[in-house]
């Protein structure tokens, strides 16, 4: 049996000392085989410090993504380099967008993509929001709403593209996959403070792009089971999009990081 701690959306850059050490000690007391971050955890200049505090405190494999506020106070490309370089020599750490098929279980598989809001639910065009997003990654800040639906639309397509590729393969091997990201794909799964989403909200809290991809591919596959663990709205929530799809998104509060659920497979 394997026993895997799921957490998201951390964000541990906002924690002291104190409560990291209290933290760390809440994981452990798990006692994970592996853990499970479905990003958000912490902010780009912050990270290379947060990795290696893994590797010394958390004596367990990470199997992560990455989520919005990783990439704050950096562009996507700088923040795609520094993961790739911090994970590619280490044995503890795991980017799930390059790791492709991990067992967790000899009958479960996992694969992970960071996804990002792609703009496509709800009404963009007419959406008032400005997400901190827009103003802390480089590559939003000065755009204009177009430029930036662009830009949206790009990364929620890089995402179903990574399902299209891997949860075929993955199935191939498996019957039952976990399927870890940041962004909600499904509009369904977008819940905060025990309300969904409006169309105001929407676009910039669910990728359309990766939810339409692992429909695509769960109607190909009716007796396999696919679990996809999100964050990003703050809001727990459970929904079954298709009878062998579920979503999960986790809950979190802002300087009060937990453990969201250990599944044993």
């Amino acid at each position: 049996m394997t026993r895997a701690a799921w957490l998201t959306d951390i964000h541990l850059n906002f924690l002291r000392p104190m409560q990291l050490e209290k933290f760390y000690q809440q994981v452990k007391s798990c006692n994970p085989d592996c853990i499970l971050i479905s990003g958000d955890i912490s902010e780009a200049p912050r990270l290379q410090y947060t990795f290696q505090q893994f590797e010394a405190r958390l004596p367990y494999p990470i199997y992560f993504v990455l989520g919005n506020h990783d990439f704050y106070g950096a562009s996507i490309q700088d923040v795609y380099s520094l993961v790739h370089e911090l994970t590619a020599g280490s044995s503890t750490l795991h980017w799930l967008n390059e790791s492709g098929i991990v067992e967790l279980a000899p009958n479960v598989g996992l694969i992970g993509h960071d996804g990002w809001a792609d703009g496509r639910y709800g009404d963009y065009q007419s959406s008032t929001v400005m997400l901190n997003d827009y103003l802390a990654i480089r590559d939003f800040v000065g755009m204009t709403k177009d430029r930036r639906l662009d830009l949206l639309n790009q990364l929620g397509d890089s995402a179903a593209r990574h399902v299209d590729n891997w949860l075929p393969k993955a199935f191939s091997r498996y019957d039952h996959v976990f399927f870890l990201t940041h962004v909600p794909p499904f509009a369904e799964a977008c819940w905060h403070e025990g309300q969904s989403y409006d169309d105001d909200w929407l676009p910039h809290f669910a990728s359309k792009a990766a939810g339409d991809a692992l429909i695509n591919v769960m109607r190909d596959y009716p007796q396999k089971t696919l679990t996809v663990l999100c964050g990003h709205t703050h809001g727990r929530r459970e929904v079954h999009i298709l009878d062998n799809l579920l979503v999960m998104t986790g809950g979190a509060e802002y300087n009060h990081p937990e453990v969201q659920r250990v599944f044993e497979l």
